[in-house]
């Protein structure tokens, strides 16, 4: 579990955020939702210690990250596993080399056992006959899903997913929603993702924080988006005629 006490943050006197309070659990994921500009992405660098709160805690687990010495933040990172927006690959390395690559960093393990544990992680994703392709010869979806095998090759504790989904069709961002989610529970690891993506917000949002210009606007999951009385989140997350729609049917049926 990550936990955000009071957490703020101003950049040249404006407060981008202001007393956030928020429990990431573990085994589920967590999703950070809000508008451009909203402060989402400040506060995952707050999380993972890109950028120092003025005030307030992050607490993994009941450590606390940002009064840590820097040899505790570095063995904390390395709980850690990143997903970031555009997968970051490395176009001269094979699929296998960038899953390989965390090891290559950070471990011990012989290089067949890196290997190994690279494979492993590459059938897990359902990428292993593309073990010795380069990224430039994949799709954009295939990369993501290397991105993915990457950020969890070294059994992280946290996995942090920024725009997972940007730039996918519907029908790959479903299958990276999945994956995401099915990697969570089945390693109980503490996930937060940050997007923009409302069929991600239905689909997977066990647990939903909305930000709107720096403050928590709202809470929930998935299944209180429905019938949350909130006017900024119902203008956020039902801005298109399609939803608008889901959500009256849905009202419908429960009633």
């Amino acid at each position: 579990m990550i936990e955000l006490k009071s957490v703020s943050k101003s950049f040249e006197g404006r407060t981008v955020l202001d007393n956030i309070n928020f429990s990431f659990e573990n085994g589920k994921t967590n999703l950070i939702i809000g508008q451009s500009g909203s402060g989402k992405t400040v506060l995952m660098k707050c999380i993972v210690g890109l950028l120092t709160p003025e005030q307030g805690e992050v607490l993994y687990d009941g450590r606390d990250f940002i009064h840590m010495d820097k040899k505790e933040k570095q063995s904390l990172r390395r709980e850690m596993g990143m997903i970031f927006q555009s997968a970051a690959l490395f176009d001269s390395l094979s699929v296998l080399e960038n899953v390989m690559f965390p090891l290559d960093m950070f471990s011990n393990a012989t290089y067949r056992e890196r290997v190994k544990r690279a494979q492993f992680c590459l059938d897990r994703v359902n990428l292993i006959d593309a073990q010795n392709k380069y990224p430039g010869e994949i799709s954009g979806g295939m990369q993501k899903r290397v991105a993915i095998a990457r950020a969890i090759v070294l059994q992280p504790q946290y996995l942090f997913c920024d725009e997972p989904n940007s730039g996918l069709d519907p029908k790959t961002s479903l299958v990276i929603d999945e994956l995401i989610h099915g990697i969570t529970t089945e390693y109980n690891m503490t996930t937060i993702i940050n997007t923009h993506d409302m069929n991600s917000v239905m689909g997977i949002g066990e647990s939903i924080l909305y930000i709107y210009q720096g403050h928590k606007e709202w809470e929930g999951t998935k299944d209180d988006v429905f019938t949350a009385t909130n006017e900024r989140l119902n203008n956020f997350i039902f801005a298109s005629d399609l939803l608008r729609k889901v959500k009256t049917e849905e009202n419908k049926e429960k009633k």
